[in-house]
């Protein structure tokens, strides 16, 4: 998504100046101009900053949580097996949806057609970043909500998710486009009903995490959405927005969300942005000591790790002119794409240190339809029938990540 936006801003500003040029005379001149100060979180405090009245809101996505560690190590069995009815003592699968834009038409056809087969088990752990962030509550949530899947990747289109700013107004703006519209979705669809269901979830010991990306620290944050939904606070509805729309917000292209912390008993901001500027898609953090979770909870067989890939893994050819946008949205694609095959093999190296099953879906190489906007409604319907479709059939999910191949012993 994010080099389609970035074609998009290039192609919108031609107004009979190069959209080159435009830049060139403008940043001389974002220094004279006011941009709204941030009171940014200082660096003694990182670690003791919190979301008010949420303690457990958020924790490093590159580290292992202090919460559950916390849980490892102090609770008992008798105490782990009453806090957590949904977890313990059952066979697990987990879910991973990742970014892709507009291909997450295709993760939400494959979820909706998964129903419609009858093979699609409950989830204890869903996690989601960008388009895969706004998949997430709804698969975590189960086929209830099949529906409003359907809706969003098949009736929307890239004037519901953002709009153009001109590019005079980048002289004061954090971003080109505004995105009052998938704030207003977001709003819609993740209503007071969604917060209480996810909440109910979350009190049997399920899991639905979001991943966005700290902009000072370049670090991946990972947001407890069932513990923010459950805290009972006046805004956690409002905070359980901002992480959604922080996760799908592409940098440069869209604003970051600011989120208020404290620490020291002030009061600070943090500047998000899209999750997957940080990591495609992810399970859990690699320092976890994940065979004692399964310990600790008795789960009896091997847990699934089902992983969606909201896009193609093959590279494909396309001439590029030799002019700024088409070079810029290429290296994006390539260096996007590689990041996503790279963090399959990081998801499939941590089940095979842990004990769990690797399961891989992807849109296929076949598919070469090429949407006429971020978000073309007519190529996101093919793609979520596409889903649905390989999914109602049985879709034959890969045990390994693209490439890999063992050798017989």
């Amino acid at each position: 998504m994010i080099a389609t936006i970035f074609e998009t801003v290039a192609n919108g500003a031609r107004s009979g100046v190069s959209f080159c040029l435009s830049l060139v005379l403008l940043v001389p001149l974002t220094a004279c101009v006011s941009i709204q100060p941030r009171n940014p979180l200082p660096a003694d405090q990182v670690e003791a900053a919190a979301i008010a009245g949420i303690p457990q809101a958020r924790f490093w996505g590159d580290d292992i949580s202090p919460f559950l560690e916390q849980e490892m190590n102090t609770l008992t069995r008798e105490e782990i097996k009453d806090g957590f009815p949904a977890l313990y003592g059952q066979p697990h699968n987990y879910l991973a949806i990742s970014g892709g834009g507009a291909n997450g038409a295709f993760g939400a056809g494959l979820l909706v057609g998964w129903t419609e087969a009858g093979s699609r088990p409950e989830f204890q752990m869903v996690t989601g970043i960008s388009t895969g962030a706004l998949i997430a509550p709804f698969a975590f949530l189960g086929p209830e909500y099949d529906h409003v899947l359907r809706t969003v990747y098949t009736g929307i289109s890239t004037s519901d998710i953002f709009e153009m700013r001109s590019v005079f107004s980048l002289l004061t703006a954090d971003a080109a486009a505004d995105t009052t519209p998938l704030k207003k979705l977001l709003e819609r669809y993740v209503d007071d009903r969604v917060i209480e269901a996810i909440a109910r979830e979350h009190s049997h010991g399920r899991g639905l995490y979001i991943g966005t990306t700290d902009v000072d620290y370049m670090r991946p944050m990972i947001w407890d959405i069932g513990a923010i939904a459950a805290s009972g606070e006046a805004g956690a509805k409002s905070l359980v927005h901002q992480v959604l729309l922080a996760s799908a917000s592409v940098p440069g292209a869209m604003p970051p969300v600011r989120i208020e912390v404290s620490a020291g008993g002030r009061v600070y901001d943090e500047m998000h942005i899209d999750g997957g500027t940080a990591t495609q898609v992810f399970v859990y953090p690699a320092a976890t000591d994940w065979r004692r979770v399964l310990e600790l909870l008795d789960v009896p067989g091997t847990p699934n790790t089902y992983v969606i890939r909201n896009s193609s893994l093959k590279p494909y050819r396309d001439v590029v002119e030799p002019k700024l946008a088409p070079i810029a949205t290429r290296s994006i694609s390539s260096l996007i794409r590689t990041q996503g095959i790279g963090d399959l093999y990081m998801i499939y190296m941590l089940t095979q240190r842990d004990g769990l099953r690797y399961r891989l879906a992807h849109i296929p190489d076949e598919f070469t339809e090429q949407p006429a906007e971020p978000f073309d409604t007519a190529y996101m319907n093919q793609l979520f029938d596409l889903g649905f479709d390989l999914a109602r059939r049985g879709y034959s999910w890969a045990d390994t990540p693209p490439g890999w191949v063992l050798e017989a012993p």
